[in-house]
């Protein structure tokens, strides 16, 4: 009984017995390529997502850009309080977590554009409005995705007047 209790129990890393390669190197899970918590993961689901749109397969395709869009929103909110966690106290983290927030943002900015496209295609504008909008939320209009955002929301008749960019 006790040595399946040392088997479980997790070493100060974070790794757990069995895992532990080299002792003096912590396992860092999350940054590999295979990890499905990180902004990697993000892209690698709107890659799927595409090569499902290619393959004419939108079902697929819409439920990996969810993914994407759902995940990349759920890494943001992380980074961002992991941010607020450290104001003050030590200024490198927040400016990581918060290059690292933008990138998820960015992300979820693109998932958002791409499941617009797709619901665009599936003559479903109605639902393709309120992921264009979010993309201006996110984004701003100034930033290129935004401006396509707002491009297709007049394409689509959603607003008339055209948007040329600053100045």
């Amino acid at each position: 009984m006790a040595l399946a209790i040392v088997l479980v129990l997790p070493l100060a890393n974070g790794s757990f017995a069995q895992d532990q390669e080299d002792p003096s190197e912590p396992t860092k899970v999350l940054q590999s390529d295979e990890a499905s918590f990180n902004p990697g993961a993000v892209e690698r689901l709107l890659s799927q997502g595409d090569e499902a749109v290619a393959a004419g397969d939108l079902e697929t395709a819409r439920k990996h850009y969810d993914d994407a869009r759902s995940a990349a929103r759920v890494l943001a909110g992380f980074y961002r309080d992991l941010s607020g966690a450290f104001r003050g106290l030590d200024a490198r983290v927040p400016r990581e977590m918060d290059a690292k927030g933008r990138r998820s943002i960015t992300l979820q900015a693109e998932a958002n554009l791409r499941l617009a496209a797709l619901y665009r295609r599936l003559e479903q504008p109605e639902v393709a409005v309120p992921l264009l909008v979010d993309v201006i939320k996110l984004m701003t209009v100034t930033s290129p995705v935004g401006t396509q955002a707002y491009q297709q929301l007049v394409e689509l008749g959603f607003a008339e007047t055209t948007y040329a960019g600053p100045g």
